[in-house]
């Protein structure tokens, strides 16, 4: 792994970017936590999950990037059918989300690739055993880049293997990063992307998402010892350690100490030598192998690009 080279392992950072706008949550948290100051990031003008910026100067104060995958979910009141409209789960899933379409999306999308962030795709809640829908969001988010997508990861790590993996295979993605837990962290026994079908498809293990670790708002130490640990595990291993941050978990008044964390680790992992950075960059670095229609990677991804499969 060329990327690995001249360091004793990787650090891939990634970001879900399911939530741009704070809306029902609001409400969760002035009752939960009895915080009716929470209410007023309903007014209008306030963009408390809107933290692209706050990521994008953290990355570049410390030098690195990351990628940021992007959901193309349908919404619950204009594409959901009405007998889904107060149903818990249904707003849990579908209220709320952001439209690709919507002109602050774009700008922010061409912004981040233009900077040297990675885009990719954060396939919708049933893409994943759904191809003609999983290629469509694909070509949706290529439209506004203007260029393929290389990878991404399944909302919620919805992953029926190895089924979802061949779809996104066929709709010209290159990698995957959801296999993995939205409960526990930890790299269990894998260290390393692997190849599902000993072709050029990649599967990035996660290693950790933000709200598995314990004890972030009330003993942020205890939390960081945790990613220590991690840290320490994937320098004996020569591993590759993906983590997970979504953007909204940057707010602090929602998410207290998850952003102070999110910097503490790149900083140590940059103290210990690792390579940090998006995984397509390390998937760009891999020795493929040609795919299974006898083309080489470059060229099935300017073929994607036309369209192709």
């Amino acid at each position: 792994m060329s990327t690995l080279d001249d360091h004793p392992f990787a650090l891939a950072l990634t970001h879900d970017v399911d939530r741009v706008r704070k809306t029902y949550q609001a409400l969760y948290y002035a009752m939960t936590r009895r915080d009716p100051g929470s209410l007023l990031d309903l007014l209008p003008g306030r963009s408390p999950y809107w933290q692209f910026q706050t990521v994008m100067d953290i990355e570049s104060d410390l030098g690195v990037r990351s990628a940021f995958y992007f959901l193309d979910e349908r919404s619950l009141f204009g594409e959901r059918p009405p007998r889904e409209w107060l149903d818990p789960t249904s707003w849990r899933l579908y209220a709320g989300r952001y439209d690709l379409a919507e002109r602050e999306i774009t700008d922010t999308v061409v912004e981040l690739d233009e900077g040297g962030w990675e885009i990719g795709l954060h396939g919708s809640y049933d893409s994943y055993r759904n191809p003609d829908q999983l290629r469509r969001e694909k070509r949706r988010l290529e439209r506004i880049l203007g260029h393929p997508v290389m990878g991404g990861r399944q909302h919620y790590l919805n992953l029926k293997r190895p089924d979802t993996w061949k779809y996104q295979a066929a709709a010209g993605l290159r990698y995957d990063s959801s296999l993995g837990s939205s409960s526990e962290y930890g790299f269990d026994g894998r260290y390393e992307p692997f190849r599902p079908f000993d072709d050029e498809f990649v599967v990035f293990p996660l290693t950790v998402m933000e709200k598995t670790l314990p004890a972030v708002e009330s003993d942020p130490e205890r939390a960081w010892a945790v990613c220590e640990d991690l840290l320490q595990e994937a320098r004996e291993n020569a591993a590759v350690m993906t983590v997970l941050w979504h953007p909204s978990y940057f707010y602090d008044r929602d998410h207290p100490n998850y952003g102070t964390i999110y910097r503490r680790l790149i900083e140590r992992a940059l103290e210990m030598g690792a390579w940090v950075g998006p995984p397509g960059e390390i998937y760009r670095s891999l020795d493929h192998p040609t795919t299974r229609a006898g083309w080489t990677e470059s060229e099935s991804l300017i073929d994607d690009a036309r369209g192709g499969v």
